[in-house]
């Protein structure tokens, strides 16, 4: 009996195939690495703020610094050339790039801070509250933009936060909306009628359960913000009604240099290439966060 059992073949152990489950953030960060336009454009605008922010600290002209070239085409010198008074081109334009990225990160914040709570409150309250606020916020997008921000920032001196704060306060309502929308979903979620039932306040609901299950659309609105507040706050300095002399923007030196475009064009074309550089970048940014929030988009490769 023994031999016969000697001869039964030992059982095989098959290995056993597992599935590893990737959290909600793994998903979002492979979705947004299979966009190549994203990044590819999240590394040019860092590559951007680093030049602006640590390169114009280090570069061996100031902004404000004249120079004995005056009007001098680029060259190894002055990379971007020189103005009519001998500024570095160069040095102005990081400068300029600067600015210009903090007035539009401030925007962004700002707005869609505000957008964000205005949005979460009149979406959880509904009724009578939901209509007077989205009101309110139907009332500011109906404003235009560039009237309404240049005859506010035109008592201000230029000063780069006030642009900022009134160009904010022309664009959250943007953002409410969308927060409206997904808070309308959200707050008829089984764990919402959970937190409900077992006494949460109001307040813990919105700010521990319905904002941060909205934070992907809010991320990819307040991306696009940024964008836009480029351009707003360029065409503002191109109409002489945002950042002023001695300081300076992308869009203030596309405005001083608008009439030496046929004498001198370096001083306009490089200044507008890194404004389109910036709103493109981040207009690819947004789309492949918009597409790396998408719920719909399940499957990600392995």
């Amino acid at each position: 009996m023994s031999e016969h059992l000697s001869t039964v073949a030992a059982p095989t152990t098959r290995p056993v195939s597992t599935v590893k489950q990737r959290s909600q953030r793994e998903l979002v960060l492979r979705r947004f690495l299979r966009h190549k336009a994203a990044v590819i454009s999240l590394v040019l605008f860092i590559a951007i703020v680093l030049l602006a922010f640590v390169g114009g600290a280090v570069w061996r002209y100031g902004y404000a610094d004249i120079t004995p070239a005056a009007s001098v085409p680029p060259s190894a010198e002055h990379p971007f050339g020189t103005d009519n008074l001998g500024h570095d081109t160069f040095a102005q334009v990081l400068r300029g790039t600067q600015r210009s990225i903090e007035i539009a990160l401030l925007i962004a914040l700002l707005a869609g801070l505000f957008g964000t709570l205005w949005g979460a409150f009149s979406g959880y309250y509904r009724g009578l509250t939901d209509s007077i606020m989205m009101r309110i916020a139907d009332l500011v997008l109906t404003l235009p933009l560039l009237a309404v921000a240049a005859v506010l920032t035109r008592a201000t001196s230029g000063s780069w936060w006030f642009v900022a704060l009134v160009i904010a306060a022309l664009q959250w309502a943007y953002v409410s909306r969308v927060v409206r929308g997904v808070v309308l979903s959200l707050r008829e979620k089984e764990y919402v009628e959970a937190s409900r039932a077992l006494g949460a306040t109001d307040r813990w609901i919105i700010f521990r359960h319905l904002i941060p299950n909205a934070l992907g659309p809010i991320i990819v609105n307040v991306t696009i913000l940024v964008a836009a507040a480029i351009l707003v706050e360029t065409a503002l300095s191109f109409l002489g009604l945002g950042v002023q002399p001695p300081d300076t923007s992308l869009g203030l030196l596309v405005s001083e240099a608008d009439t030496a475009v046929s004498t001198r064009p370096w001083l306009f074309y490089f200044p507008g290439a890194f404004i389109v550089l910036i709103a493109l970048t981040i207009n690819f940014i947004g789309d492949g966060l918009r597409d790396a929030f998408d719920p719909t988009q399940r499957k990600v490769r392995p």
